[in-house]
């Protein structure tokens, strides 16, 4: 069975490790983390029964997949660290956002089994989203990271780094977004009068099911909203005020900026 390793035991980890061991993917001694917080490494090994250690060198050891789970800027320290011990059979998976395949590669002394994945945090109950592309991976080594990532949501491969960083922007910033939108929701709700937690509830819902309905009919988001909307009506009410504040145009500037933010920390990490 193939062997995975974690740099970084952080909530991501902690997501595909849970995701993959409760599909019976990859059994729990195959899987090593390395992870500096020993409040971590415990919950960790505990909660999942998986080897953690504070070094790096031993968790990497025989694996089939080395996952890079930590923050961007924590990045060219382990990469130098892994330079000389990442065996080259081995595929190296990054989840940093901002941070290109050459990067990592001329940060490994030219590693050539390279994947560049941005998940998103309904990993965490295997809603999420992957985006990926890689270079040079065996076909077992192709198959194993489709299957892990399909094990935490919905994977799409991409060819272009590019692609990568657009949907970075879109999927992976998403979560915030809606996150936003429905606290901004049960704040409204508030503000009539209703108890939060019941506010809570009906925002709650009313976003599961129109996602629902618009998963279920396959119709264009803009279809459903006209068959909500009647002429002079509540919604039309609302519609208009969303209109007059720049809803639509001020949510597609913020994908952008995201996206321009992206590119700028490659830019930087690159230099």
């Amino acid at each position: 069975m193939a062997k995975i390793s974690f740099i970084g035991g952080g909530v991501m980890a902690e997501a595909i490790i849970s995701r993959v061991l409760s599909e019976n993917l990859i059994a729990a001694n195959n899987i090593r983390v390395g992870e500096p917080s020993e409040q971590r490494r415990l919950l960790l090994k505990e909660k999942y029964l998986v080897h953690t250690t504070n070094d790096n060198i031993e968790a990497v050891e025989d694996s089939d997949l080395i996952f890079l789970c930590v923050k961007p800027q924590d990045l060219e320290n382990v990469l130098e660290e892994l330079t000389s011990i990442v065996n080259p059979t081995a595929a190296i998976v990054s989840i940093a956002a901002g941070i290109s395949i050459e990067y990592i590669k001329t940060h490994t002394g030219g590693h050539s089994r390279i994947v560049r994945v941005m998940p998103n945090t309904p990993a965490q109950i295997g809603e999420g989203m992957s985006i990926w592309t890689y270079t040079e991976m065996s076909k077992t080594q192709v198959d194993l990271t489709v299957n892990i990532l399909r094990t935490i949501g919905l994977e799409i491969h991409v060819t272009s780094e590019k692609l990568l960083d657009m949907s970075t922007a879109l999927s992976g910033s998403g979560p915030a977004y809606v996150f936003l939108f429905i606290e901004s929701m049960i704040d409204a709700g508030v503000k009539l009068g209703l108890p939060r937690d019941s506010a809570r509830t009906m925002v709650i819902q009313t976003v599961v099911g129109s996602i629902g309905l618009l998963k279920e009919t396959d119709q264009h988001p803009s279809i459903l909203k006209d068959s909500v909307t009647s002429p002079g009506g509540t919604t039309a009410a609302a519609l208009l005020e969303l209109e007059k504040g720049n809803f639509k145009a001020t949510i597609v500037q913020a994908v952008v900026a995201a996206f321009e933010q992206s590119n700028s920390m490659m830019k930087d990490a690159n230099q």
